[in-house]
């Protein structure tokens, strides 16, 4: 069995109390979570949990939380969407050090999610990069957690495009 961290967020009904949350996260199976509801409407629980993968980990984590508290949504699953910032902090770059490296290998390096004042990339990709092209690999816990919380951020994304919207955008990818 190994460790695996990660954090997922979701939107709960206003009028839950703090106390009756962290009670049934508990006694639901939460136990190794720290819980944070510092807004009105949201939940957050970072992760430590063992399994035999992380997909056990994070879908064992959500089928705790939603026994706990049936009519939470999940919004987020993370780590998933990482900025310049993120990225050097993780390598131990500098910013600057990191969008050279940027601009120097625009060729090779993912395409990001989002461009614009800020890039976001996802976790999973900007991870197979840096083992494919800089030699640089992270835990395989760490590979395998974040190739699982895309997908889930993209699977929760997919539910909102009609079902026959999706041969056409897929087709004009």
């Amino acid at each position: 069995m190994a460790e695996y961290e990660f954090t997922l967020k979701f939107s709960v009904a206003e009028n839950l109390a703090q106390g009756v949350i962290e009670d049934k996260l508990f006694e639901a199976g939460c136990d190794d979570a720290l819980i944070g509801v510092g807004t009105k409407g949201r939940l957050a629980l970072a992760f430590c949990r063992e399994s035999d993968s992380a997909n056990q980990a994070i879908i064992s984590a959500i089928t705790d939380v939603k026994s706990a508290i049936p009519d939470a949504k999940l919004i987020e699953a993370e780590p998933d969407l990482v900025g310049v910032t993120d990225i050097a902090e993780m390598f131990g770059f500098t910013r600057q050090n990191m969008r050279k490296l940027l601009q120097t290998h625009v060729n090779s390096f993912p395409l990001p999610l989002h461009e614009g004042r800020a890039a976001l990339w996802h976790l999973a990709d900007v991870l197979e990069w840096f083992e494919a092209y800089r030699d640089q690999s992270t835990s395989p816990a760490s590979k395998e957690i974040a190739q699982f919380t895309m997908r889930l951020n993209m699977a929760r994304d997919f539910q909102r495009v009609p079902a026959d919207d999706l041969k056409q955008l897929a087709a004009s990818l």
